[in-house]
């Protein structure tokens, strides 16, 4: 909950009436690897951010391959931006996973109750929406060399913690492409 707090408080100041607040309406889950959070369909109503491990947003196409569109690793906050509406896309953990979710129900009286809160979370939902288009942006105009360099810089800790398969998925190319491409750059 420490990391949690701290990352919240980067964006504003909470008192601990507030600090325990959010405290109280956290709850904890765990995912092993391969597990899904929610699956394409299915209403997703949270928000979450991620302790430990990494997860990723996929879906598939109309030929049926599995397409990875974002990873999500520690010290992220997220949520569903179409709440009430069923997911087209899946959240898979990659490795295990520790999280803290919210009800949308809990994150609204958290919204009621502490002053500056909608201020707060709006920052963190600009940072993300920003890192987020910074991190797609590459992978529209360039080449895979440039991508793949471009996610290293970027998600500099994953290329450990992910099979190269969803890599190459999220950069638009082939495995085969991606191992010749992290042979050269060596």
């Amino acid at each position: 909950m420490k990391e949690l707090i701290a990352y919240i408080l980067q964006f504003g100041d909470l008192n601990s009436q507030q600090i325990d607040l959010l405290s109280s309406k956290a709850q904890t889950m765990d995912l092993q690897k391969e597990d899904y959070l929610v699956e394409a369909g299915y209403t997703f109503d949270r928000v979450v951010f991620v302790l430990e491990g990494v997860l990723r947003i996929c879906y598939y196409n109309r030929k049926g391959d599995e397409i990875t569109k974002y990873f999500i690793d520690e010290n992220h906050l997220f949520s569903n931006p179409y709440p009430g509406e069923p997911m087209t896309e899946y959240i898979q953990a990659l490795s295990p996973c520790k999280l803290i979710l919210f009800s949308r129900k809990d994150w609204q009286i958290l919204s009621d109750t502490i002053v500056g809160w909608d201020n707060i979370v709006h920052k963190i939902f600009h940072k993300g929406m920003a890192e987020k288009l910074e991190r797609r942006s590459s992978l529209v105009s360039e080449g895979a060399t440039t991508r793949y360099l471009a996610f290293l810089e970027h998600f500099p800790t994953l290329t450990n913690r992910v099979p190269l398969s969803h890599v190459a998925s999220y950069l638009g190319i082939t495995q085969q492409s991606l191992s010749r491409i992290r042979k050269n750059i060596r």
